[in-house]
């Protein structure tokens, strides 16, 4: 499958929306259903310089579609300014197919060898055992447990708390 990685633009609300508001993605972030696209545009628009945002778009029968975006952001608090967390999400239809790897990828060569940081964080839900052992495969490590993390599915559910720590040797 050909896709392009490039930063987010306004106009890749829908596509953000759609996916954030999709079963089989919702329940493993923390959007709602009701999330409107105007929230979503709200969002693009307030990112922070540095707030880093990628998506990966597709061609599909000729036209372009979003179908993943990674984010990180890096810390503005003057003792852990060598940190960041980390948020994924890929359109249902297209989990599996390599795309989550990929904007994995780019964002960390950007945490890693453009802005020089050591630590990545994220947490993902203890269900999601796809996600953890996906995040595992990338040198994220559980460091610990948040009990009632959320909401999901209409019970409170636990996170790992992960991250992956750049090696300074």
């Amino acid at each position: 499958m050909d896709y392009t990685i490039r930063p987010i633009r306004i106009e890749d609300a829908p596509y953000i929306n759609e996916m954030y508001t999709m079963d089989r993605v919702r329940e493993n972030l923390l959007g709602l259903f009701s999330e409107r696209i105007d929230q979503t545009e709200e969002f693009i628009k307030s990112l922070g310089q540095n707030q880093y945002q990628m998506v990966a778009e597709t061609d599909e029968n000729g036209a372009k579609k979003v179908v993943g975006t990674v984010s990180l952001i890096v810390s503005q608090t003057p003792r852990t300014k060598h940190t960041a967390s980390i948020g994924i999400m890929v359109h249902k239809d297209y989990q599996g197919k390599g795309i989550g790897t990929a904007l994995l990828e780019k964002i960390l060569d950007l945490a890693d060898n453009w802005l020089m940081l050591v630590r990545v964080e994220l947490t993902a839900f203890v269900e999601n055992e796809t996600a953890v052992g996906f995040y595992k495969t990338h040198g994220f490590q559980i460091e610990g447990t948040k009990k009632y993390m959320a909401v999901r599915n209409g019970k409170y559910a636990d996170g790992y708390l992960m991250a992956r720590y750049r090696n300074l040797k």
